[in-house]
């Protein structure tokens, strides 16, 4: 008869530990691929011109300027393989979004 103890040894370790670098190291290459996914969304076809828009934002840590002539927005543009007026259309519809919760918000 096993006892308990022994029905649930644990099992040795067969993968050998990863030095402190090592470790470093794959969380730099998750980092790394992380980062290409989001490049790849950032101009995919399968995503709408807001989610590309979004994805631009959270790559570079930004938000898409208010200004309609702001010079970055061609850059944003080309960058999501948008058109300007598609950007421009985002920023239409983000100000829209923020009027209308600045006008809930008054009594």
């Amino acid at each position: 008869m096993t006892s308990d103890l022994t029905a649930h040894a644990v099992v040795p370790r067969t993968d050998p530990l990863r030095t402190h670098a090592e470790m470093l190291a794959a969380e730099a290459q998750e980092k790394a691929y992380q980062r290409q996914l989001q490049l790849e969304e950032l101009s995919s076809d399968l995503n709408s011109a807001e989610q590309r828009v979004r994805t631009w934002e959270k790559v570079h840590g930004l938000s898409l300027p208010r200004n309609p002539e702001h010079p970055i927005l061609d850059l944003i543009a080309i960058k999501t393989r948008l058109t300007l007026q598609e950007v421009l259309d985002v920023q239409r519809s983000d100000a829209a979004r923020r009027a209308a919760l600045s006008g809930a918000a008054k009594p």
